[in-house]
Order: structure tokens, then C-alpha cells, then sequence
């Protein structure tokens, strides 16, 4: 969806006002750590700046749903960017728009973690030889060698 800047050019009006609930289209969303992008809340607003470079003023507010780092099941992650800087990167300057998907999408798409987890029991994740452990349990236990160190006290 893209937004005329047009008339804010020739000083017809002051600013525009993006504010308003959006829905990325597909497009944005395949192929990446993220499932979907949920409830997008957008309050903000375009203007000139004193050093008449259009600048953007806004709070993006959602729900991200990725993946779980450790059971790979659908997460919700909440996010909320402040942003306020020049526009010039988003805008088609030759047509004097904004798409306003791909504005939002570059800004959510940083809010991504690397890892994230929900999961706070860890017991059910094990195998053959192998098991999860927390990072309390892993300051206790720093030494892999801990046992065999037992037998040879005990010789």
C-alpha cells in the first residue's frame, strides 16, 4: 500500500498521518524465522523536517508468532518499536510514495530474536546419551569430568 507524499512536498499540507491497523501481505512473511505477524498497530506521522528532509514519527506495536528455540512450536513474541528518522531509505523519490508494508516489515523484522524460548521445563528433553540442560544446572555441574574425578579420589 502506498502513501502519496506528493502533497506534503509542495507544502500543501504538514504532515500525514499513518496511524491505523495494518495486515502484511503474505509476501513479506514467507521464508523467514517468523510464521506470522499479528495485530500491527501503527500510530504516527510523516512530516518535513526543519532541514526539509521528510521524517517519519512512530510506534509499531504487535505480536510476532516464530518459532520456539528449543520445542520448534509457535511462540508468541510481543513487540513495540519507537521510531523517529528520516524517511529517505523507504521512499520512492521518483513517484513521491511510501509503501508503507515495506516500511513496517524492515523495522519488525529487526525485532526478531535469534532465540527465544518459552520452555521452562527442560527434563522432557532428552535422548540417548543426551540431555537439556538449564544454565543453572550447567554452573553447577561445570566439570564433564566430575565423576571420574570421584573414582580416583576413591583409589
Amino acid at each position: 500500500m502506498d502513501i502519496d507524499l506528493s502533497l506534503l512536498y509542495s507544502k500543501t499540507i504538514e504532515e500525514i498521518s499513518i496511524s491505523g491497523k495494518y495486515n502484511l501481505p503474505e509476501e513479506y512473511i514467507d521464508k523467514n524465522l517468523v510464521i506470522s505477524v499479528e495485530d500491527i498497530a501503527v500510530d504516527g506521522r510523516i512530516y518535513l523536517g526543519s532541514d526539509e528532509e521528510d521524517r517519519v514519527e512512530a510506534t509499531i506495536e504487535g505480536n510476532l508468532i516464530i518459532e520456539d528455540s528449543i520445542s520448534l512450536e509457535p511462540v508468541e513474541y510481543p513487540f513495540s518499536i519507537k521510531y523517529d528518522d528520516i524517511l529517505e531509505e523507504n521512499c520512492k523519490k521518483n513517484e513521491n510514495t511510501l509503501d508503507i508494508f515495506s516500511f513496517l516489515w524492515e523495522n519488525i523484522v529487526l525485532e526478531v530474536p535469534l532465540q527465544f524460548t518459552k520452555v521452562k521445563d527442560l527434563s522432557k528433553f532428552h535422548g540417548d546419551g543426551w540431555k537439556l540442560v538449564s544454565e543453572d544446572e550447567l554452573v553447577k555441574n561445570n566439570n564433564p569430568f566430575s565423576d571420574l574425578l570421584k573414582d580416583f579420589k576413591e583409589e
